[in-house]
C-alpha cells in the first residue's frame, strides 16, 4: 500500500523558505503572489494492506520522527 504524507507549518508559524520563494516568484515577475507556505511531501510504501493499520502506523511515524508537531501539521492520503 502507498501512502503519501504532506507535512505543512502550522498557522501563524513564520516560514522564511516560503517567504523567500514569495520574494523569488516576484522577482520573476509573477505579480500578485499574496502568500507562500512551503512544505514537504514523503511517499511511503507499506506491505500492510489493512488501511486502518496502516494509517495507525503511518500516524505514529509522523508523530515520533516525520512531523515536528509542535509546529507542523501533517495529512496522510492513502492510494
Amino acid at each position: 500500500m502507498k501512502a503519501r504524507i504532506t507535512v505543512t507549518l502550522k498557522t501563524g508559524v513564520l516560514d522564511p523558505q516560503g517567504k523567500a520563494i514569495q520574494g523569488a516568484l516576484g522577482s520573476l515577475g509573477f505579480d500578485g503572489v499574496e502568500d507562500v507556505r512551503q512544505g514537504k511531501l514523503i511517499e511511503i510504501e507499506l506491505a500492510e494492506q489493512d488501511p486502518d493499520r496502516a494509517r495507525e502506523s503511518l500516524d505514529a511515524m509522523c508523530q515520533k520522527l516525520l512531523a515536528n508537531t509542535v509546529i507542523e501539521n501533517y495529512r496522510i492520503e492513502l492510494a
